[in-house]
């Protein structure tokens, strides 16, 4: 009989600590929620077809549209924030390159506020990659 008691005594031991476990891993899996890739990819690449080549306000245009997509595919995944930048400071480990998207965040704000704040099309290229990088780090795209 003791030993019947001992037995019961460690298989709920090790269901409450599986339990913990499986809890602890759910609520550290990111913000879980699944993105509908193809409505993203769609957007994504209206982003990409609209950009014309000789024309850098649509390169800043793009930047623009780019960035709202990552900060829906934010909200979408459950990041908490009154702002885009709120969602990214508690999102950092959810991306690959965060200080690339801080970067083109910081892009898109200089282009979205300054009277002067254009960029080349060097620069609008690398960040355009730099989001597309960060929607397939969220599974977006």
């Amino acid at each position: 009989m003791p030993n019947t008691f001992s037995t019961a005594i460690m298989i709920a031991v090790v269901a409450v600590v599986g339990g913990v476990l499986l809890a602890i891993i759910a609520l550290t899996r990111g913000h879980g929620k699944v993105l509908n890739k193809e409505r993203y990819r769609t957007a994504w690449l209206e982003i990409d077809n609209n950009i014309d080549r000789d024309n850098l306000a649509s390169y800043q245009f793009a930047i623009l549209s780019a960035d709202k997509l990552l900060d829906k595919a934010l909200r979408e995944s459950g990041v908490a924030g009154q702002t885009m930048g709120d969602r990214l400071k508690k999102s950092n480990k959810l991306f690959s390159d965060i200080n690339g998207v801080w970067a083109a965040h910081k892009v898109r704000n200089r282009i979205a506020h300054e009277v002067d704040g254009s960029v080349n099309k060097s620069v609008a290229t690398r960040m355009l990659a730099i989001y597309k990088k960060a929607l397939r780090d969220l599974g977006a795209i």
